[in-house]
């Protein structure tokens, strides 16, 4: 079936790793292979399971104090290239970029940030970029990605991968998507109202 795709690599970026070791498990059982950066990487690891680091496959390290870890062409490359169009094909060859075929995010807690009283640094450094920028590539490119865009949808991964092994059909990864663009609209809601409110506490 030409709209199926079996998940091989996913690279698993989440603030908290609540939730995530009975979704590892299952990912690792069917086959699938891990990539991470920092402390994500090492949550996998120390569950016992192989992990690449996003800095081997782009060969730049976490910079900027972490506001740059993800952000690299092969890594944006891997998840938003079209499995079905020559040209990316031939790209990927070219500057030897994995597809990725599953993302796992879990943004920085920006609400529950501003909730605690934090001060206005604290608060801007809980701006997800990598995360959200995730979403929307893995989000934009359902047709070949999975995208579980915050802990509340890794129950319908797991689900899946509990009925279907590591393959899914576009409607899973359509229903998926829907969901990212939920979580990010939300999400930048947030980021919009704080900017709002702490302007007119400012004036």
């Amino acid at each position: 079936m030409a709209e199926s795709r079996k998940m091989k690599t996913a690279l698993v970026s989440v603030f908290h790793k609540d939730g995530l070791e009975e979704l590892l498990s299952k990912l690792h059982a069917e086959g699938v292979n891990f990539l991470s950066t920092g402390g994500t990487q090492a949550f996998i690891e120390s569950l016992g399971y192989d992990c690449q680091k996003v800095e081997d496959l782009t060969t730049y390290p976490s910079i900027l104090g972490g506001r740059v870890k993800t952000l690299h062409p092969k890594v944006f490359g891997g998840i938003l290239a079209r499995r079905d169009n020559e040209g990316d094909r031939g790209q990927m060859a070219q500057y030897d970029i994995p597809e990725i075929d599953l993302v796992i995010v879990d943004l920085y807690p920006f609400e529950q940030t501003v909730a605690s009283g934090a001060c206005e640094d604290d608060i801007i450094e809980k701006i997800d970029i990598g995360g959200i920028s995730l979403i929307r590539a893995g989000a934009k490119n359902f047709k070949d990605v999975v995208i579980v865009p915050s802990k509340a949808e890794y129950a319908m991964l797991l689900d899946l991968l509990n009925r279907k092994g590591a393959q899914t059909d576009l409607e899973d990864r359509r229903l998926f998507a829907e969901r990212a663009f939920g979580v990010s609209s939300s999400y930048d809601t947030a980021i919009h109202k704080w900017f709002e409110l702490s302007k007119g506490v400012k004036e």
